[in-house]
Order: C-alpha cells, then structure tokens, then sequence
C-alpha cells in the first residue's frame, strides 16, 4: 500500500469507529554497513524497516497500537486495537493532537547521496590500507567500516496535518591498534562521507589519538585546572540531557524543576537546541507529533530560559509544545528530546584557551557515564584519560584517574569557552555539540 491508500484506509476505519481525533506515525528506513577487521571484509549487512503506530482519544484516554504489516486489515486492526486499549487505560489524556495552523521552518542540510554496496567496501578497504601504511606499528585487531542509511517519516492526523520528512547519511570510521614497545592502545575518529570528507585526515586523526595514548603517565591526587574537549562534553551533554525535558522536571527528575528564568550556569554558557542548525545532516522541520519545530536557546548566558515540552507535558505545564516531541522508534511512546542540542562557542582561540588554563589537565576520555553519572542529581565520578597542560601547551597523556564532580556546578564554573563549536555525527534523535570548555578547578583521583 502506498500512504494515500493508508491514509484513506484509517480515515474509513477510525469514521466506522466513531473515531474523531487519532494520528499515524509512519516510518521507513533502510541502511547498508561494511566492517573490516585486519587486513580482510568481517560484516556486511543491510537492512530495511519500517512500521506505523495509529493513536486515538476515546472518551478522553488515549490509546495506540502498531504493526509492521501494512495491509488494508492490519490498518483495520490497529484502529480497533487502538480504541481498545483507550478504553482499557484509565488515565485521561493531557496533550491530544496537533490542530495545525503553524508556521514549518525550512531545511537547509547537505544533500544525501546514498552509497552503493560496493563504493561502501571499497571504501572500507582503502581506509584499512592507509591504515596499514603507518607501519608497522599497526597491530591486529584494527578495524574500519563505512555505512549509508536513510530514513522516512510520514504523520498525519484527523485535523488535517499531513507532513513528510527524509533524512539520510553516510560515514566512515577507523580504529586502529597501534602497538610500540610491549604497549598496545587503541582509539577511533569518525567522519560523515560527504563534499568535505578527507579520507587521510581520518586515518591521519584515528592514528594520532592512538599514538598519543601510548607511553602515558599518571596524575597525583589534587585539584586541577580544567579543560574538556569537544568530544567529552558532548558526551556529558548526552548523559545529562534528560534533565532538560519537562517530563523529567514533571516527575522529578532533575534539579531545574521550577527554575526556568533563573541563573543555573556561567554568563559565557549557552546552549541551543536548533533542528535545522546548520552542517547537521539529520534535520527536521516538525516533530513526533506534527508540531513546528524552531531553533531555541535552552540557556542564555546561564539563564534557564526553556525546558523541551512535548504537547502532553506542556499542556500540564500551561503552555504550548515547544516542538521537541520524539519517538524511539515508530511503535514507542511519544517522549522528549532535542533535535541539535549544543553549547555554543565562546571567543578564545584554543590556544588562547589553554593559555589561559596555564598549568592543568586536558580531559578527553570519560569512561563509565551510564554507570558513573547520575542524571537526577547531577554527580558524577568517571574514569578518565587526557593530557597535561604545562604552562598553556597541552603535553605529555596521562591515564588512570577518575574525575568527580557535578554537572549542574560545573555548568555555573565554565570560565571560558573557545571559539569553535564542534558538532558530532547524528548517531540517533539527537545531535550534539561543543566547543572546548575551560571549566576552572575540579578535583581528580589519581595516584597518592
């Protein structure tokens, strides 16, 4: 079935029903992966996906259900089930559905151009040989691999909102196992396969993360000058993002219930949340729910401005979906989350950044976040690995310590920030992004 054949299938169904207000999510997607390991193809795979989730109010409780089989009974089915499973819940509904009448955005992301099974191997293998190249240095159990997908998502519902979004990318990875000595390390760079993509770079970048690693020393217990790199704190961004939803504010969940429009970070902190930020592959002009999505500041110079709303928890808070309503997958529930949620940049050159450091230590490995972190209170204590900065310049690594702290405090000790915002790979509902940040003296664990 094409989706106007769906769609005309539900509206029949839900008008038998007696079913007035309902939505469709539909979803497709398909990708295709490659992976080397040493010097020869270990995986290839490819897949395609796809399904659709059908919600309704009856009698003011929402109730959903949904397949993978799309035929003219399954969309039958799905309504009844839906109905069903409204009249079973006995909780009523807060959100409902999305009346239209808003103003979408447009997108502005690079053009797609999807890989063929064979460009994907190909290029696999060539970023495993320039791996190779480096030497002999180059251990076993180096890996590289290279993956295209795309997906599709169509929603319409009883009010007349009828949208449709397509997203897609492709990238190239390298780990390589470098070994010198009786020591072996190993790291990993990424990059997204598009107009820019520097395959040399890659390797070139992927090699020196790992070489760097080799021969590192260790810290003494104390307090430190600090500096994360982009990396790192896009990875703390993700661990604590959940704090930002008003779900979690509503459950109680995170410390900044109740402190929209208050000071809850260092002047120099921003952070937006932009679906159609640009350089971001995966952009949308609406959310989960048909609601408009648009570029917000979350915090404005360490002003608590907004939490992200779905209609649900925005209806309970009083005011209107901020747009940030998302799926896991087509058959989940509707949730919260950010589309490019980044900490935008400040003005220091990083070499300027780490001038002003003087003596410190470079962060850029926090292990253990899902374990180690905990987004309701904010603490954290993380194994972790980076460099010192001795007297501006970042110098010899340094392995083994562990880093506590919070993170709601160390929102209000950024001192500095440089002047570049580096955005990772859009590896799911969310994209994140940071500059350097110069977040003064934390206390680290290392050797007494």
């Amino acid at each position: 079935m094409n989706f106007d054949e769906i769609k005309k299938v539900i509206a029949d169904a839900a008008r038998e029903a007696g079913i007035e207000q309902y939505d469709v999510y539909y979803s497709t997607g398909s990708s295709t992966d490659v992976e080397t390991l040493n010097d020869e193809i270990s995986n290839f795979s490819s897949s395609v996906s796809g399904g659709l989730c059908f919600r309704c109010l009856v009698d003011g409780k929402m109730g959903l259900a949904s397949t993978e089989l799309i035929t003219e009974s399954e969309m039958r089915k799905i309504v009844a089930a839906a109905a069903d499973n409204a009249r079973a819940t006995e909780k009523l509904a807060e959100g409902g559905f999305y009346h239209g009448g808003g103003t979408y955005g447009k997108k502005n992301a690079p053009e797609y151009k999807p890989l063929s099974a064979a460009e994907l191997k190909k290029l696999a293998l060539e970023i495993k040989d320039k791996i190779y190249a480096k030497g002999d240095t180059i251990a076993p159990g180096t890996q590289t691999g290279t993956s295209t997908g795309s997906s599709t998502v169509r929603i319409f519902n009883s009010f007349g909102v009828d949208l449709e979004n397509t997203n897609g990318l492709s990238e190239a990875y390298a780990i390589p196992v470098v070994k010198i000595g009786d020591e072996a390390e190993h790291d990993w760079d990424v990059q997204e396969i598009n107009d820019k993509f520097d395959m040399q770079k890659l390797v070139d970048t992927a090699y020196e993360k790992t070489a760097s690693r080799i021969g590192a020393g260790y810290v003494t217990t104390g307090k430190y000058n600090i500096i994360i790199n982009p990396e790192t704190m896009r990875g703390l961004l993700s661990t604590f993002v959940s704090a930002f939803t008003g779900k979690s504010a509503q459950m109680g969940l995170s410390l900044l219930k109740g402190k929209e429009g208050e000071k809850i970070a260092s002047d120099v902190v921003t952070i937006t949340d932009d679906p159609m930020r640009p350089g971001v592959s995966i952009q949308a002009t609406f959310d989960a729910e048909g609601v408009p999505t648009y570029k917000k500041n979350v915090i404005e110079n360490g002003v608590l401005k907004t939490l992200l709303y779905n209609m649900d928890t925005a209806k309970k808070q009083g005011i209107e979906s901020t747009g940030n309503a998302s799926k896991g997958g087509y058959s989940g529930a509707v949730g919260t989350s950010p589309f490019a949620f980044c900490l935008e940049a400040g003005k220091y050159t990083e070499d300027e950044l780490f001038a002003l450091a003087g003596d410190g230590i470079l962060i850029t490995e926090l292990n253990g976040m899902h374990a180690g972190a905990n987004p309701t209170t904010g603490d954290f204590s993380l194994g972790s690995a980076g460099f010192l900065i001795e007297n501006g310049i970042k110098t010899k690594a340094v392995k083994e310590f562990t880093v506590a702290g919070n993170f709601y405090t160390l929102l209000k000790s950024v001192v500095a920030l440089s002047d570049k915002v580096d955005v990772g790979i859009s590896g799911g509902a969310t994209t994140f992004g940071s500059p350097y940040v110069f977040v003064g003296q934390m206390s680290i664990a290392g050797k007494q």
